[in-house]
């Protein structure tokens, strides 16, 4: 199984759980928050064919590491994975709108003058806006999370964006609602972890397959096919991802 968006190197015990992800045999996604902590998270990888590391700079730090642009445009050509990058239209992030807006776009901007990559995005209250960013930007877009409305989740189907749904998420009726109109071939499964949690604690990488009940249920089908669909969909994903 998989989790498309987990944040490895925030764990208690980040080298021991990627020993658990290797040895439970999932695919993980482990996205970095700035581009300095990217050498210590691609170590957590090291010697695990299926944990990638994915360069970012989180929206909600723009602010903070934008002198930090420099770095990301040297590390991209190592990376085959961006991500946590986006924007956070939050009220406790309004007020560095801007600079998140300059973050972002050089960002997609080297993405796009790299030949795309898989890029895994926060979107948080400003689906709409991020949207028109991405319009003509090489790679392939995962909302992560995703949170807007119907018409903007029609919009990013058009454009060819993925979703990756986690535990937390499925927990609300919202949540739900929107997996239920996104076509099962673009689905794909996170935690979030460990940020996102369960019963008051962090939701750990092996723990995004829980998702697969919900979506069994949302699409009239058995745990064992959702799972297959899953698959079938992280196969295609790192298929095209190959040709960028």
């Amino acid at each position: 199984m998989m989790d498309m968006h987990c944040h490895l190197d925030l764990y208690p015990d980040p080298f021991e759980v990627a020993k658990q992800c290797d040895e439970k045999r999932l695919y993980v996604l482990s996205v970095t928050t700035t581009p300095k902590a990217w050498d210590g998270t691609n170590r957590l990888a090291t010697g695990y064919k299926r944990i990638q590391t994915a360069l970012g700079l989180h929206p909600q730090l723009a602010h903070q590491r934008a002198n930090e642009l420099e770095l990301f445009d040297s590390l991209l050509p190592d990376a085959k994975y961006v991500g946590e990058i986006g924007l956070d239209g939050g009220k406790c992030y309004k007020e560095h709108w801007n600079i998140q807006l300059k973050v972002f776009r050089h960002i997609i901007k080297q993405v796009h003058n790299a030949g795309g990559r898989i890029m895994t995005i926060h979107s948080r209250a400003c689906a709409g806006l991020l949207l028109d960013e991405l319009e003509g930007i090489e790679g392939i877009p995962i909302l992560h999370w995703f949170t807007g409305t119907k018409t903007e989740l029609k919009r990013a189907l058009a454009m060819g964006c993925w979703f990756s749904v986690g535990p937390a998420m499925m927990e609300t009726k919202r949540g739900k609602e929107l997996v239920s109109n996104i076509p099962k071939d673009r689905v794909l499964i996170e935690t979030d972890g460990p940020f996102a949690k369960a019963k008051g604690l962090p939701i750990m990488p092996w723990e995004a397959g829980e998702v697969s009940h919900s979506l069994a249920e949302i699409w009239g089908t058995s745990s064992l096919e959702v799972d297959e669909i899953l698959i079938c969909n992280l196969k295609r994903l790192i298929a095209n991802n190959e040709s960028c």
